[in-house]
């Protein structure tokens, strides 16, 4: 997998709560467009599952497990 497989995403379940927990996570780049349109299921690399349903934002906090596990891709 390259860095060029992943983006940020976030880990949205409802409705946009405006909830200041909410963290982004890394999911493949093929998945994201097939989520956002058709609204299935994506994974992170933290294994957490969700729908993507928003774009991160510059500075958008990261899930600190994902951060790691992609980290550790990259060596």
């Amino acid at each position: 997998m390259s860095s060029s497989d992943i983006l940020e995403r976030p880990d949205v379940r409802d409705a946009d709560t405006g909830n200041a927990n909410e963290v982004f996570h890394y999911v493949k780049k093929n998945k994201i467009a097939e989520s956002a349109v058709m609204g299935t299921m994506v994974e992170a690399l933290c294994g957490e599952v969700f729908p993507v349903t928003k774009t991160p934002k510059p500075g958008s906090p990261v899930c600190p497990a994902c951060k790691e596990v992609y980290n550790q891709l990259k060596k």
